[in-house]
């Protein structure tokens, strides 16, 4: 494997983050000037933020010719966002609190996302016409929230206010602000094009494809931000904001990422046999697996979390197997297939159950 590659993935990540970053906050700077509520800001500018380094990889992959990095971009990091930050967010947090709107809304709305993204690929491309679905998906869905956080309590707004800090919006230069955001757009730029490049030829390098680099690498590097918000938030007591975070990004993946890279590309998106009959499954089942957990006392306890963890790892394990064609492929894959997932079906179907006796009987009992 190239030193340079291997470095090259390593700055693009860097600079990705640190561009998504100085984006995000000169961005939101000038938003506030404005008079723009910062519950506002938080649910479009910071919300877009968080996803930019995965739309740079994405766009970056596209006008490459690399559809494969592109789409597993995308599908590596919602497997990741849930399975891999919210089970370290869930072990460091001491567990997590789930709120009542994203078991209702937001985690529906991910599973619908995500079949319909499969069903989209089912052709074995995603079309023009599909990114403008996407898209328009994601302006009615922003400005539905929107519309309902501000009829939200004023505790909301003030802890928006808190989060973005707006004192120092008054400090600040105008034209700071608009360097920031310059900077973080070039470095968003640059990112993507080292990451994109040092993946690809580290794919070559070790003869796999750039859809399992895609999914491992380039996935979990675009999700350091989730991943550092997430499990600080949950060290620090903020134990709702780690689940909103991931199941938030994970919409605006499939909504933003995916529907504008899709818009934009100079061709269709390629969607491989590989990530129609593999991957875009996992990526639908394990949003599905997160309403019965989460529904379960509207909280994800640290022994799901370390689940999750283990099956991020048996996940990564099986990419990793089947890209080296190794001997022991076929035996995993049928213990999983005959073992493991039966019994996670039938665990996820008696969790759902006893949360759904449970809140049949509070309500009963409130009646």
């Amino acid at each position: 494997m190239s030193v340079i590659a291997v470095v090259s993935v390593i700055m693009g990540i860097v600079v990705l983050i640190g561009g998504a970053e100085l984006l995000v906050r000169g961005a939101s700077r000038l938003a506030a000037r404005t008079g723009i509520s910062p519950i506002i800001i938080g649910l479009t500018v910071v919300a877009f933020g968080t996803s930019a380094p995965e739309l740079a990889v994405s766009l970056q992959s596209a006008w490459d010719d690399k559809a494969d990095l592109a789409i597993g971009n995308v599908v590596g990091s919602n497997i990741a966002n849930v399975l891999l930050v919210l089970g370290l967010s869930a072990i460091f947090g001491g567990g997590l609190v789930v709120a009542q709107r994203i078991v209702r809304i937001d985690v529906p709305l991910m599973i619908a996302a995500s079949v319909a993204v499969w069903l989209m690929a089912l052709d074995g491309e995603l079309t023009k016409l599909d990114g403008a679905i996407l898209v328009a998906a994601l302006v009615i869905y922003t400005t539905w929230t929107v519309i309902a956080a501000r009829r939200s309590d004023p505790a909301m707004e003030a802890e928006y206010d808190e989060g973005l800090n707006f004192e120092k919006v008054r400090d600040s230069s105008v034209m700071v602000d608009v360097g920031l955001v310059i900077v973080g757009l070039v470095g968003l730029v640059l990112g993507a094009r080292f990451l994109v490049s040092g993946a690809s030829d580290i794919a070559r390098d070790l003869g796999v494809s750039d859809l399992v680099i895609g999914l491992t690498v380039v996935a979990v590097g675009t999700s350091m931000p989730e991943i550092a918000t997430s499990v600080l938030a949950a060290m620090r007591g903020e134990r709702d904001l780690a689940v909103g975070n991931a199941v938030g990004s994970n919409l605006f993946n499939l909504m933003s990422v995916l529907g504008v890279t899709s818009l934009v590309s100079p061709t269709a998106l390629a969607v491989s046999d590989g990530a129609r009959s593999f991957d875009l499954p996992i990526m639908t089942a394990v949003a599905v697996a997160c309403l019965p957990v989460f529904f379960n006392g509207y909280a994800l306890k640290r022994w799901e979390g370390g689940i999750f963890i283990v099956y991020y790892a048996a996940y990564v394990g099986y990419l990793l197997l089947d890209a080296t064609e190794h001997t022991v492929r076929d035996t995993y894959t049928d213990i999983m297939l005959l073992f493991v997932l039966p019994i996670t079906v039938l665990t996820l179907a008696v969790i759902g159950y006893n949360a759904w006796r449970s809140a049949k009987a509070s309500r009963t009992r409130t009646s």
